[in-house]
């Protein structure tokens, strides 16, 4: 099947697809961006996903590409064209295309947008799941302005990459002071000694996750006690569990860090339960 992507007001092959050499994003990653899972043919926190994008254009006084409800018509019509059930959307928006230049263009220049879909495979992640995955940790280089969803993604590639080399799926930028902060694309979670789940809190140094808002929902509705303070490496290694989130994992448990199992090297239950009673709790919007 063809796959079928939305750039600037067309619908094009995905093959085809394709943004002028002067886009900002292109440029100076001058951009921000959005993904949001689709199980059972239902787009998964979407409110909220949409929310989080008005606050990223807003930070970076990029205006709407259209008004939010022809977005949303969009995001479901590629899904519906790329017969998308179970998967993912990706919309990015940057401040369009304009002569280089550092300063931002005229207040005319008409933000571009694209809009992909595709299908992924549920067995997957039930694999992740079921073995929980590996990690490294990193020291922080990025940006301070991690809590915008930018596109300037440089440095979470290089040591996502550092972590495919060490035979790990994820890498954990820790500060200079030891603390941990989150993952090269997730949010970061551990469970001490009495069964508190901690994480990081979101005003300042990592970005505020969809699944990372919509878990806090879950674990209160189990009675899961949670609390936001910052942890070190050393604390997390000694934990009972570690798990990260992300939109289109959820909650993968984390076995090892740095070579170093966590608790007896196996998933954890809470993680396991969360994962379990997630999409009873998160939104759900008809891809129809």
């Amino acid at each position: 099947m063809t796959r079928i992507a939305y750039v600037n007001g067309r619908y094009v092959r995905h093959a085809d697809a394709k943004v002028h050499i002067e886009d900002r994003g292109y440029q100076f990653a001058d951009g921000v961006y959005e993904v949001c899972e689709v199980r059972h043919g239902m787009i998964v926190d979407m409110t909220r996903h949409l929310d989080r994008l008005g606050r990223s254009l807003s930070e970076l006084r990029i205006a709407w590409p259209m008004h939010r409800a022809a977005l949303v018509r969009v995001i479901r019509e590629v899904l519906k064209r790329n017969r998308v059930k179970n998967g993912l959307f990706y919309m990015q928006v940057t401040r369009g295309v304009a002569k280089r230049d550092h300063v931002f263009p005229h207040p005319d220049t008409k933000p571009s947008i694209v809009v992909t879909a595709k299908s992924t495979n549920p067995a997957i992640i039930a694999a992740k799941n079921a073995n929980g995955i590996k990690a490294i940790t990193v020291p922080e280089n990025r940006w301070d302005r991690v809590d915008i969803k930018t596109v300037g993604l440089l440095s979470n590639a290089l040591v996502r990459q550092q972590a495919k080399e060490a035979g790990a799926q994820e890498a954990i930028y820790v500060d200079a002071d030891g603390t941990v902060k989150e993952g090269a694309a997730t949010n970061v979670w551990m469970v001490d000694e009495d069964g508190t789940l901690l994480t990081r809190p979101a005003e300042h140094g990592i970005l505020r996750g969809i699944t990372r808002t919509t878990l806090m929902d879950v674990a209160g509705n189990l009675g899961i006690k949670i609390r936001e303070e910052a942890f070190s490496t050393e604390k997390m290694l000694a934990s009972r569990e570690v798990f990260i989130t992300a939109a289109t994992s959820i909650c993968f448990p984390v076995v090892e860090i740095d070579g170093k199992p966590i608790a007896n090297g196996h998933p954890g239950s809470v993680s396991q339960k969360i994962r379990e009673a997630f999409f009873d709790i998160a939104e759900k919007t008809s891809i129809w």
